[in-house]
């Protein structure tokens, strides 16, 4: 009785591990890639980062390969899928026939979850590329949160963040680490003293509000290189999850925005440019902000 009983269980072990091994290789490994201009090396000023501008369209080829290089780098490291978000000003920056074909890419507004759009349990990690600092850093390419036409300052739980921390809460809601920021020194400083330490590829180095560029081709291979690095240590990050219920605090940059956003029920004003929401997780909070983007 017991040696065909000791069998037995060891054939069900073996099926458990097969079907185990099954399940992970079928799970695989999915990424989120947020690509905004700003951070992008090469772009330095307003003209480059709309359709109106002079460079915008030399701006969007940057753009496209260096989402490209992480793009590759997250194949490289075994990923066998990959989601992209176009993140930057109408939301249709990337050039769709340029990018890698394996990727499915998000595009235009307006979306509950803005720069963060498709992401959920299923992603194993976050990478923004091209990402830029928050309103009134120095050193900083491009400064602003959100939108440099309208807000000065957004605030979660007290703390202020940049569109990286923003995004970062959401990813975290999602239980999905952020692991990989590119832009200027002063983001990738930011970002880390909110999500810890995670990898960051400098592709340009803010003086002032100007900065200091390497060539896109450099600029892409460290991308490239940074994002393989950190998908290659994917067990030493953690979500960065807020404490609910999350309040949101906005400063706007004129008095008249602030004061029309408080007739909203639940909204509070704070002084007369600032106003603080309540909301029960980051899935609410950025439904609000996206509402109040979009007015």
């Amino acid at each position: 009785m017991n040696k065909p009983l000791g069998i037995g269980l060891a054939l069900a072990l073996v099926c458990l591990l097969a079907l185990g091994a099954a399940a992970q290789e079928k799970k695989g490994l999915k990424v989120y890639i947020s690509v905004d201009m700003e951070g992008i090396g090469g772009v330095v000023t307003r003209d480059q980062t709309g359709p109106q501008g002079w460079e915008y369209q030399q701006a969007r080829k940057w753009m496209t390969a260096e989402a490209n290089a992480a793009i590759e780098g997250a194949f490289e490291a075994g990923a066998t899928e990959v989601l992209v978000s176009d993140s930057h000003g109408n939301a249709q920056s990337l050039i769709l026939d340029e990018l890698d074909p394996r990727v499915r890419l998000i595009r235009a507004w307006p979306r509950k979850l803005i720069m963060m759009e498709g992401i959920d349990e299923s992603f194993d990690a976050a990478l923004f590329i091209g990402y830029h600092a928050s309103a009134g850093k120095r050193h900083a390419t491009l400064a602003h949160t959100m939108s440099s036409r309208r807000l000065f300052n957004v605030k979660l739980n007290g703390q202020t963040v940049p569109e990286a921390g923003f995004n970062a809460a959401i990813a975290g809601h999602f239980g999905v680490p952020v692991v990989l920021v590119s832009g200027d020194q002063t983001i990738i400083a930011e970002t880390r003293t909110l999500v810890g330490a995670i990898e960051g590829a400098e592709v340009k180095t803010g003086i002032g509000t100007v900065a200091k560029m390497m060539h896109p081709k450099k600029a892409q291979a460290l991308i490239k290189e940074r994002a393989k690095a950190a998908l290659a240590r994917l067990g030493d990050f953690k979500p960065w999850r807020l404490s609910t219920p999350i309040t949101i605090e906005i400063t706007f940059k004129s008095e008249e925005n602030a004061e029309v956003v408080g007739f909203f029920p639940g909204v509070r004003m704070v002084d007369g440019r600032t106003i603080q929401y309540t909301g029960k997780d980051m899935v609410e909070i950025s439904g609000f902000l996206s509402a109040l983007l979009g007015l």
